[in-house]
């Protein structure tokens, strides 16, 4: 099984003026994460915008993914919904060459019980060739992986972790403290993410390090003082990337940078002045 501790990045998907996909920006920022000491690459999650990307062009951006790796570093392909069947003939359907693992979030919408997140994960890990890291984020779907249903799904042989991002640091530890040891406990909340190591994380899969790589490898990597250092000089900028919906402030925040433009698709738009601003002033002071 590849190593997925450290620093995961959830990439963004850049676009062009015309709204398609931007290839190029999407290599340069592959290499600006990989320059940086990333760990492993997340394509298609959340912050990538999957939700307004056609089949195709999910194809594409991941297999455009693959051949910049060039088997660099694992990657972690976002899969997920709230329809198990489709997601099951999916997964059947998906070719999982220079795939190392798969992010599914939790089911969102429907809101099912425990036992129906229980139910559906265990059918999506009975299907998929390569593991299954659970993503629970109330704050999307609608509905809480209790640390009694993420330790039950720990028990599958193929779950092999979950990215946290309840913001529930009592959840944490209470998976923590009856986890099998081998089941990864990920950070989903950039400012979390070494008090989740102090409680036994293994890193974190993260939004800020699409701009900041270098600080997350000192946030993961680091002695305590650059953890700390480095947590406490995202303060400011990390809440700015989910004031309109994310990615709306990261992308902007790379057009800073000069990665790629801040275009992002509907529903989303680009950043208000307001908050380009608070973004730039941010920006200055790391």
């Amino acid at each position: 099984m590849k190593n997925f501790h450290g620093t995961g990045v959830a990439l963004i998907t850049p676009f062009l003026e015309d709204g398609n996909v931007d290839f190029q920006a999407f290599a340069k920022l592959i290499e600006h994460c990989l320059e940086g000491g990333v760990d492993y690459l997340v394509v298609l999650g959340t912050t990538g915008e999957v939700a307004t990307l056609s089949k195709e062009e999910k194809k594409q951006v991941l297999q455009e993914a693959i051949s910049i790796n060039k088997g660099r570093v694992p990657i972690v392909y976002g899969l997920g919904g709230n329809n198990t069947q489709a997601l099951v003939d999916e997964i059947n359907e998906t070719d999982f060459e220079g795939i190392d693992a798969i992010l599914s979030v939790s089911p969102y919408y429907n809101r099912p019980s425990q036992a129906g997140i229980i139910a559906h994960y265990q059918a999506l890990a009975d299907a998929c060739p390569v593991p299954v890291i659970l993503y629970n984020v109330p704050g999307r779907t609608g509905s809480n992986l209790s640390a009694t249903t993420t330790l039950t799904l720990a028990q599958h042989s193929n779950i092999i972790g979950i990215k946290e991002a309840s913001g529930d640091l009592t959840q944490c530890m209470e998976i923590a403290s009856k986890k099998p040891h081998d089941f990864l406990l990920i950070s989903g909340d950039d400012m979390l993410t070494a008090s989740m190591e102090s409680i036994g994380g293994v890193g974190v899969i993260s939004v800020l390090a699409n701009a900041y790589p270098q600080i997350f490898k000192k946030i993961t990597q680091g002695t305590p003082v650059e953890k700390k250092n480095a947590t406490l000089s995202l303060l400011e900028i990390n809440p700015l990337m989910y004031a309109e919906g994310n990615p709306v402030g990261l992308k902007f925040l790379l057009k800073e940078i000069g990665i790629c433009g801040d275009q992002v698709r509907l529903p989303l738009v680009k950043a208000s002045l307001e908050l380009r601003q608070k973004i730039k002033k941010a920006h200055q002071s790391i």
